[in-house]
């Protein structure tokens, strides 16, 4: 069962709720060091570094992925 300022939570409108969820995984971010990974996910991270670092035009920004999920909606 959810607390009572859980509750709340869940009554905010959406555009709140995301606010909250973006502070949240900011202040997780914020102590990434604390995340445990597994060597699986260490290692692909490694893989797309690398991939990134030898052809860094394959990818997208993050103002460019942004930019196009913002106009999606």
């Amino acid at each position: 069962m959810k607390s009572p300022a859980w509750r709340e939570v869940f009554d905010l409108p959406i555009p709140e709720r995301l606010d909250l969820v973006e502070d949240l995984w900011d202040s997780i971010a914020a102590d990434a060091e604390s995340v445990p990974i597994t060597a699986e996910q260490r290692a692909e991270l490694d893989k797309r570094v690398a991939a990134g670092e030898r052809d860094p035009s394959s990818g997208s920004s993050w103002a460019d992925v942004r930019s196009r999920i913002i106009q999606r909606k």
